[in-house]
């Protein structure tokens, strides 16, 4: 077996070990009142490689709940040390997260994620695991459905705010939501810290007529590809 293979192995071995640990502590019920909420943080990444060496960007865009206008834009980057595995990405983001977050001179009420939470193979997607970390309740959101156990996800009707459970084995993992007519559903699921009903009415109250992903989400999505062309040129 090559060195790869089994370094990934004992990779592969210790990381389920740290979700198995982390998933008692996942609380699927709100920690907060949502009319407290004021500010939404969004959450993405982005990579390249430079002479066979991988880099990393995270960009955390943060806005007003209510006006939607930008708060705040931070960002990190670096070196990534740890390979991609399917099931443990939060392991290759999670220090550029953290060092995102470190930047921010407002604290916001709540995260969201470009990526899967309770939506996981082992209930622990990157919301889920980086709130472990940030103290603060999470929501994922996905572009795309992460295929569980061969269960597909039905989709929702073609109407604004019409969704589908995901669930498996009698356990509700997630819900496809459509956020946009005649537009491909997003994929929610709770991080930790807070409901599905109330994920799911915050990522609506943070959709607009320019995207079927919720404001937050989107504009850390596009400040990353931004500083991934700057870091890159420089």
């Amino acid at each position: 077996m090559k060195k790869v293979e089994l370094n990934n192995m004992k990779l592969i071995n210790e990381f389920t070990n740290i979700q198995n640990e982390l998933l008692p502590k996942v609380n699927l019920e709100n920690s907060f009142d949502i009319n407290e909420i004021k500010t939404i943080a969004g959450v993405d990444l982005a990579y390249w490689d430079v002479n066979n060496t991988t880099y990393g960007t995270c960009c955390i865009a943060m806005i007003d709940y209510y006006t939607k206008e930008v708060v705040e834009k931070v960002y990190s980057y670096g070196e990534i040390n740890v390979p991609y595995i399917s099931g443990f990405l939060a392991f290759r983001e999670l220090p550029l997260v953290i060092e995102a977050a470190k930047q921010l001179s407002n604290e916001p009420d709540l995260y969201m994620f470009d990526g899967n939470g309770y939506l996981h193979y082992r209930h622990m997607g990157i919301a889920t695991h980086a709130s472990m970390y940030l103290k603060k309740p999470t929501i994922g959101v996905a572009k795309s459905y992460l295929k569980i156990e061969n269960v597909d996800a039905m989709m929702p009707k073609d109407e604004v705010g019409s969704y589908t459970d995901i669930v498996i084995h009698g356990d509700i993992y997630g819900r496809a939501l459509r956020t946009s007519h005649r537009v491909k559903p997003i994929f929610v699921s709770c991080g930790n810290w807070i409901d599905l009903d109330t994920s799911t009415e915050v990522v609506m109250n943070c959709i607009n007529n320019e995207s079927r992903l919720p404001i937050p989400v989107r504009l850390a999505d596009i400040e990353t590809h931004k500083m991934r062309k700057q870091l890159m040129d420089g």
